[in-house]
């Protein structure tokens, strides 16, 4: 019993992870429906930038997050208003070419500058486990599952309270009854493309501690997202939430139960059986 309890505690810490980074996916495709391929290289490059902050400045990762946040939340403006804007209304096909070709850049760029070297962030609690109720956790993971759910919490209200977060999800429901109300949708899309990008910042910044950073660690997180987005229903942000303990419980279980090797694979068979009985997700939402 033990075990599966210190299986299932070692899953949602790390499904919190996961619906942090599938939560900035689902946003941008709720409200621009453009499928953002480029995701998990947005992550992987606010590894290299914690990274950065910590071995030249001795930045804490968990401080970085005050500076990494706020950079890419700029960066993915730019990104939406001279790169994403422009293919808005062409084919499905070209907007994903364009967010490959995004990734692809992102990944090479930072193998040109770092190489292909496995780098690690070691702080002085990387290693620190606390004993709860019989149960060991991993005080990185908790550290940063506790910062992802108050992102997320805040992200949640701000989308419910705010002007702007009510004009976010005007613009997810109907994009051209929202711009006659008077919305600027073409602001509304930079900005949701920054909270998106942000928030795989985020989770990136948070997963530095605990995860080796090499120039194509973005790629299995965007598949990741895909499951958690798809299992929780596109554009569902509580769905993402769900989807994303339910990848990291299933996950944690297949290591222990059945082979480590299998553990990715496990959650692409629940992604697959999701979009062959209930392709709408379980939240079957297509808005934020």
């Amino acid at each position: 019993m033990s075990v599966l309890a210190q299986t299932i505690v070692g899953g949602i810490l790390l499904g919190g992870l996961y619906a942090l980074i599938g939560i900035g996916l689902t946003i941008v495709f709720g409200v621009m429906r453009v499928i953002n391929f480029a995701h998990g290289e947005f992550l992987m490059v606010s590894m290299y930038l914690t990274y950065l902050l910590f071995t030249l400045w001795g930045v804490d990762p968990f401080l970085s997050l005050f500076i990494t946040m706020p950079v890419f939340f700029l960066f993915g403006m730019f990104i939406q208003r001279f790169f994403i804007s422009p293919v808005l209304k062409a084919p499905e096909m070209n907007q994903i070419l364009l967010t490959v070709g995004i990734g692809l850049i992102l990944a090479n760029l930072i193998q040109l500058l770092f190489s292909a070297d496995y780098r690690q962030v070691k702080t002085s609690y990387s290693d620190a486990v606390v004993g709860v109720s019989g149960i060991s956790v991993s005080l990185p993971y908790s550290g940063a599952f506790v910062v992802a759910i108050l992102i997320t919490v805040a992200l949640y209200f701000f989308l419910m309270r705010t002007d702007t977060g009510k004009a976010i999800r005007a613009t997810a429901q109907d994009r051209d009854a929202a711009a006659l109300m008077g919305a600027d949708v073409g602001r509304i899309s930079m900005i949701t493309f920054g909270i998106g990008t942000a928030a795989a910042a985020a989770a990136g910044t948070l997963l530095t501690p605990v995860y080796y950073l090499f120039p194509t660690v973005g790629g299995p997180f965007t598949l990741k997202s895909f499951v958690v987005v798809v299992l929780g229903g596109m554009g569902s942000i509580l769905g993402a939430i769900f989807g994303g303990l339910t990848l990291g419980i299933a996950e944690s279980l297949g290591a222990v139960y059945v082979s480590t090797g299998y553990q990715d694979a496990i959650g692409f068979l629940i992604f697959l059986l999701i979009l062959i009985l209930k392709p709408s997700g379980l939240f079957g939402k297509s808005r934020v």
